[in-house]
């Protein structure tokens, strides 16, 4: 299986997938276009959503240990007021706060029952998954989408798994073991079942099974590609019902 990648590389990462974000939203006249992906939001929205989170994560690693959200403090007056400056100002302090604190520190987060770390190192995991699925939102806004990027795809997925999947709540369905599987040549096995879903390393016989691109397989399991995106196997049902069960608003 692939590794998660070290905390350095992490960090990289967050600021790899921002910048992509904030380059492709860049290149638009218009930040009020809409975005096909979030029906609701703009160009703008997008990126004051990812500069929020950046400013909001920060603030739960420099809070530390907490059984409560963070507050994030005002925003700096001295901020310039275009909002790709306030984006890359919040990505910098995300990435300095979670540099300082290096990989192991506890923190509050929102997946505290999936069985994924409560550290520093998680929060940077996870915001590299966010960055780079908001950064593919702002390019198909733009007509300019790209893939994601192996190595953030593939790590995305488990981590979709272990966060998404792990906090979805009981499964409402007959159990059933999925498979899914990337070109790159990783595959996961997921077992759903009551309690909610079980990565495992295994062969055994699936209901189902989805097979595409890293990249694919992780915009499907968000939403922002359809499922006929992919090559599917076995009850077409299962997999319809693992991709509504999470809820990702």
């Amino acid at each position: 299986m692939t590794q998660t990648p070290a905390f350095e590389d992490l960090l990289a990462l967050i600021q790899d997938r921002s910048a992509a974000l904030r380059g492709s939203v860049a290149g638009s006249p218009d930040l009020e276009v809409r975005v096909p992906s979030c029906p609701d939001w703009s160009l703008r929205d997008l990126v004051e959503h990812l500069a929020h989170v950046h400013r909001f994560w920060a603030a739960a690693v420099v809070a530390g240990p907490s059984e409560k959200p963070p507050t994030v403090p005002p925003a700096d007056d001295t901020l310039p007021a275009d909002p790709l400056a306030r984006s890359a100002a919040a990505t910098q302090e995300l990435v300095a706060a979670l540099r300082a604190a290096g990989p192991a520190v506890d923190c509050w987060t929102w997946w505290g029952d999936s069985g994924i770390p409560t550290t520093s190192g998680a929060v940077a995991r996870h915001q590299v998954r966010e960055a780079a699925v908001h950064a593919f939102d702002a390019q198909l806004a733009t007509g300019t989408p790209q893939p994601v990027p192996a190595v953030v795809a593939l790590d995305g997925i488990a981590e979709f798994i272990g966060v998404s999947h792990g906090t979805a709540g009981p499964w409402p369905h007959e159990p059933a073991r999925i498979g899914l599987h990337a070109a790159e040549g990783e595959s996961w096995l997921v077992d759903v079942t009551e309690p909610g879903s079980l990565l495992i390393d295994s062969r055994h016989e699936t209901a189902a099974d989805l097979h595409g691109s890293a990249s694919d397989l992780l915009l499907v399991l968000h939403g922002r590609l359809p499922l006929d995106n992919l090559r599917t196997e076995g009850d077409r049902a299962t997999l319809e019902n693992l991709l509504n069960w999470p809820d990702l608003d």
